[in-house]
């Protein structure tokens, strides 16, 4: 058992070196002012008494949980569908169509973005808020088709076999069977779909022309353009806190969606 665990040391170091420590900075920027030295630490609550305070940061933070949320549903309701449908092919359809679907996702975001940004500029009458939104919706909508189509294909079939036998007609056996079961791989969905939503930068960024601003692109401005690490650092935390609540939620959902 202990060599096992001794394999584990690579992980461990490198989750401490990339993950803990970044945040640990994080959160000593956020509780501390501006001007601080090696020696000497200035604690304090004001950056975030300033986030909560202004109404135009509300308003953004507003606007990033708006825009995640709006997608979220947009690729269920488009996701699901074609997840059924696939899931209802041959095996052999099945991986070809999953491997079509997974396709765009070996292409760098930021490329996928630009050339949806070359597409949009052609269409003057769309607001950013369209851009940004058909940006997000391509996308992240892969993410949510192999998920919700991961759960469909794991149903055992013998289930709806034995519900058109006790008289239930498609669409009951859908909602009384393949939905309820289906279940978990919405919620998996919606992980990877929604908190990625939330904080996305590049396509806001590019697709908005800089008019459209959402959390993730205030991050990066008052890391990069105002220098401002201690109150970019106390957004972050703040955004961190709301994803970890939105991990939560869809945990306890996912095990009540299990029970």
């Amino acid at each position: 058992m202990k060599s096992f665990f001794r394999m584990s040391y690579p992980y461990i170091l490198w989750i401490g070196f990339f993950i803990v420590a970044p945040m640990f900075m994080i959160l000593l920027y956020a509780v501390t002012k501006g001007g601080n030295n090696t020696l000497t630490f200035h604690f304090t609550l004001e950056n975030f008494g300033r986030f909560f305070s202004d109404p135009d940061f509300m308003r953004v933070l507003w606007t990033s949980l708006r825009i995640a949320f709006i997608t979220t549903v947009v690729c269920i309701l488009i996701g699901y569908p074609a997840a059924l449908f696939i899931a209802n092919l041959s095996e052999r359809k099945q991986t070809m169509m999953i491997l079509l679907m997974t396709l765009p996702m070996w292409i760098n975001m930021l490329l996928k973005t630009y050339a949806w940004r070359g597409i949009l500029m052609n269409f003057d009458d769309l607001s950013s808020e369209i851009k940004v939104f058909i940006g997000m919706v391509y996308d992240f909508l892969p993410y949510m088709i192999i998920q919700i189509h991961t759960a469909i294909a794991k149903l055992d079939r013998e289930l709806l076999t034995a519900s058109y036998d006790l008289g239930a007609n498609k669409w009951q056996s859908f909602l009384k069977v393949t939905l309820p079961l289906s279940v978990p791989g919405i919620i998996s969905g919606v992980t990877l779909v929604f908190l990625p939503a939330v904080s996305s930068f590049v396509i806001p960024k590019l697709l908005g022309g800089g008019n459209y601003v959402l959390i993730g692109t205030l991050i990066e401005n008052y890391f990069l353009v105002a220098g401002d690490w201690n109150f970019g650092s106390a957004i972050s935390l703040i955004m961190a806190l709301i994803i970890i609540a939105a991990m939560y939620v869809t945990r306890k959902i996912d095990r009540g969606a299990e029970e």
